[in-house]
């Protein structure tokens, strides 16, 4: 059964040329891979060269060979590959969706203030968070703990810990990525209101 064909030629090749960049990216050989996926070296080769139709049977195969499946090996290249963000210039915050995992966002913050002097201004839910400090320096607090996050440091950590960040010796950057879960107790909680949290103590994620 045979899955390209002459009309389809532009994702033809970029198969071909996925195979052979997860192949190098494991470090593998033809043999190393054909064996893998038990095919001669001399079919692999064709197949990465364009000398050989590609076969369902083939990808299947070579997919789970390469530790991928067959609708990531076969995935139109995307057109829209830019994504603008959202931004609420009044708090400093600047928040992405990421399409391929819906649920998920990445947001960037600038925090003026030091983390809160009292614990019920720390937060908890479900899920987990990662944060990468862009600049200045940073201070998490989790649970009983206090981390200081210097530029280019990045923390991660759960979120069923009652957690908040500030800033240390002037403002600081923030990325941070929000995983479903995570996201999804920030919206429970009240988004504007973490918001200005975030903005005037420092208890932001």
């Amino acid at each position: 059964m045979l899955l390209m064909t002459q009309e389809n030629g532009e994702l033809d090749s970029l198969v071909r040329k996925r195979i052979r960049a997860l192949r190098v990216a494991q470090g593998w050989s033809l043999e190393e891979l054909a064996a893998r996926a038990h095919l001669s070296q001399s079919s692999l080769s064709r197949i990465e060269n364009g000398k050989r139709r590609l076969a369902l049977d083939q990808l299947v195969t070579l997919a789970r060979a390469l530790d991928t499946t067959l609708d990531q090996l076969v995935e139109t290249a995307a057109d829209d590959v830019v994504i603008s963000p959202m931004i609420d210039a009044a708090r400093g915050l600047m928040r992405w969706s990421i399409k391929s995992e819906p649920g998920m966002s990445v947001m960037r913050q600038r925090v003026t203030q030091p983390p809160p002097d009292n614990p019920a201004r720390m937060r908890a839910h479900p899920g987990r968070e990662w944060l990468v400090v862009l600049s200045g320096t940073a201070i998490l607090m989790l649970g009983h703990q206090r981390f200081r996050v210097e530029t280019n440091q990045a923390a991660e950590f759960p979120t069923m810990l009652p957690h908040a960040i500030g800033a240390e010796g002037g403002p600081c950057e923030i990325l941070g990525i929000f995983d479903r879960d995570a996201r999804r107790g920030h919206q429970r909680d009240g988004e504007g209101e973490r918001n200005d949290d975030c903005a005037s103590n420092g208890s932001c994620a």
